[in-house]
């Protein structure tokens, strides 16, 4: 998943980890289906779920499920393959607001059930603990809440064509819990298959192989068939749903879109096959088939999300010159690190998101050459460094494995992680280091992991001798706050002339007159380094020379209206307001907010008449931020 700015509380948790075990399972259940293995050591207990995966476990999901735009609701059935040990006498499953109908096995005999209190934190929900009484199959009748918050209904007016309603879902990390009855934690891998009928002339995707064309069901509406047959964590297990075209890119890889983005997202992602040539040249066979994309609605709230065969992708990123196709090149990324082999426990969210970023950055590199990748590497070094002067070197949460839980989007899991890596290629080399990597992804493919795992296999497998270990400094690295002494800094020339022009801008008001010719991350660096205090006069001027409220970029945009608002420059705020009412990436709804509040009398009135607007159309990831820091509006 491409980065969000996360609350600074969620940083701020301590370490733990110790000896890694596995459970032993049988590699197949069914014809031809693999199961991966349970981790059951300390650091591999996920606290965020309700399941039991030692005494049973979920191996399979089949989902049949009917799509109701009207009620905004999602039911059907959902058959479970179990994988239980002996004498096991229940499962438990997470839920959070279904409605459980019934419960039988695969002969049709009820089964009984009990929905336990709900967590009184929020987010967890509630254990549905059934009893086996020897059954191997499990098939539950259930519908979904009307707010569930996996899942996002949007109106026709809220999609680019305006005629048709729209659904997409956003599982990680424990929301898929809301609309499948499962075990709902990334440690627990699982095939999966769905049959899916939705009213014309809609179309469905989901993160799996769709089977064949839709079937025509005579009463207006279609069933679509989708198979993964690859164990995968159940928050990627995805769908979207809605007036859609695809348009092919390469032999194994295409995009969807509304048909009025059909042709922008096309030519922004047109190079998405180059890049997944240049993946697997870096770490072997991409190994889930098909590389497709979506480009959904505005309202997506991150700007990436790596759904296997199916990346969901905001439409922010459309720049019109590829600038900001780091994220397509990470989200490609995650089918190695993340969907390949995955974190066990959202405490070690680093090991999908550091080990992205960092091979985001090399497919960068072999695609756009090593220039932008040193500048893309060096915006990821401020984000560190300005994390950790804000939040303090001694943090708990500064270190890449906490037991925390998941910290969304933070500069610690993502750009740190990515420095690790690159500090230990720094080290031994990229030759070897590749090596490395790439064994790692080969020997747990379709596995879960930990933080001390992959130490033990650095260990294991990397290190060459007692000085390399002491000045690789693994341990300090992954289980210690800050940044570590032997950091690997990005190149200090690859911002030399932005920096010179900040600090001439700084000193007298010189505007560059290069700035149209940067790539965009110069602009952004330029933006994001300029004196934070400026008058109207210099904003206008600023505004007027670099065409900065007319960019099409929105990383660019954003950075604008960031700097504006923390002006309390009155012009802005009407394109501040248009853009929160079309766009609900958190990413940019957050901090606008945030920038809007801290202007106390003069922004806060601003944030409320906004947010007042534009909450119903955000998703609940979203608005839980904004809620956090304008409150709910009052209905």
């Amino acid at each position: 998943m491409r980065r969000i700015a996360a609350p600074l509380a969620l940083l701020l948790a301590s370490t733990a980890c110790t000896t890694m075990e596995t459970t032993p399972v049988s590699t197949a259940v069914g014809p031809d289906r693999m199961v991966s293995p349970i981790l059951t050591s300390p650091e591999a207990v996920d606290t965020l779920t309700y399941a039991q995966p030692q005494v049973a476990r979920v191996t399979h999901v089949a989902l049949d499920l009917a799509l109701d735009f009207d009620s905004k609701r999602v039911g059907g059935t959902a058959e479970l393959t179990v994988l239980a040990a002996p004498g096991a006498q229940e499962i438990v499953l997470d839920s959070n607001g279904l409605e459980i109908e019934q419960v039988t096995d695969g002969a049709g005999r009820a089964l009984a059930y009990t929905m336990g209190e709900p967590d009184p934190r929020g987010g967890k929900g509630a254990p549905l603990t059934i009893t086996l009484d020897g059954a191997e199959t499990l098939r539950i009748a259930y519908r979904a809440p009307a707010d569930a918050s996996a899942l996002q209904w949007l109106s026709p007016e809220q999609t680019k064509g305006g005629v048709h309603p729209f659904l997409f879902s956003q599982g990680q990390a424990i929301l898929n819990r809301t609309w499948i009855p499962t075990q709902d934690s990334p440690g627990i891998r699982q095939t999966w298959e769905a049959r899916i009928t939705a009213p014309e002339p809609l179309d469905v995707v989901m993160s799996g192989v769709r089977q064949g064309e839709p079937e025509s069901l005579g009463n207006g509406r279609r069933a679509f068939t989708f198979v993964m047959d690859k164990p995968v964590p159940p928050y990627l297990i995805a769908i979207a749903a809605g007036d859609i075209d695809f348009k092919a890119i390469g032999p194994r890889t295409g995009v969807w879109a509304e048909p009025a983005t059909l042709d922008r997202a096309w030519r922004e992602v047109n190079d998405t096959e180059e890049m997944v040539v240049a993946a697997e040249e870096l770490y072997g066979e991409y190994r889930w088939g098909r590389y497709d994309m979506i480009v959904l609605p505005p309202a997506f709230p991150y700007g990436g999300m790596e759904n296997p065969v199916m990346t969901f992708l905001t439409p922010t990123f459309i720049a019109g010159d590829r600038s900001n196709n780091g994220l397509v090149a990470h989200e490609l990324a995650h089918s190695w690190s993340g969907n390949l082999v995955t974190n066990a426990v959202w405490g070690d969210s680093w090991l999908n998101e550091g080990v992205t970023t960092y091979f985001e950055n090399r497919i960068v590199e072999a695609v756009y050459g090593k220039q932008r990748a040193e500048q893309e590497a060096a915006l990821m070094f401020a984000n560190i460094q300005e994390t950790l002067a804000e939040v303090g070197e001694d943090a708990p949460g500064t270190a890449l494995s906490t037991d925390g839980g998941y910290q969304l989007g933070s500069a610690i899991a993502y750009d740190k992680g990515a420095f690790f890596l690159r500090t230990v290629e720094s080290v031994v080399g990229r030759e070897r280091f590749d090596d490395w990597l790439r064994q790692w992804f080969d020997n747990h493919a379709f596995q879960p992991a930990t933080s001390e795992l992959f130490y033990e296999d650095m260990m294991a497998n990397l290190v060459q001798g007692e000085a390399e270990a002491q000045a690789l400094m693994l341990r300090e690295w992954i289980f210690e706050p800050g940044l570590p002494a032997n950091v690997a800094k990005p190149d200090p020339a690859a911002f030399a002339t932005v920096d010179a022009a900040v600090t001439a801008y700084g000193a007298t008001g010189a505007i560059p007159d290069a700035y149209t010719q940067w790539s965009s991350a110069e602009r952004q660096r330029f933006l994001d380094n300029i004196p934070k205090q400026r008058s109207a006069d210099q904003l206008a001027t600023l505004d007027r020379a670099l065409g900065l409220s007319g960019t099409g970029n929105n990383e660019e945009l954003f950075l604008w209206l960031e700097l504006a608002l923390a002006n309390r420059y009155q012009p802005a705020v009407p394109q501040v307001e248009a853009f929160l009412a079309e766009v609900g990436r958190a990413k940019f709804v957050r901090p606008l907010f945030q920038v809007l509040w801290d202007q106390g009398d003069w922004g806060q009135p601003i944030a409320q008449r906004i947010y007042a607007d534009t909450r119903g159309g955000y998703h609940a990831v979203t608005r839980a931020g904004v809620d956090a820091i304008v409150g709910e509006p009052a209905q």
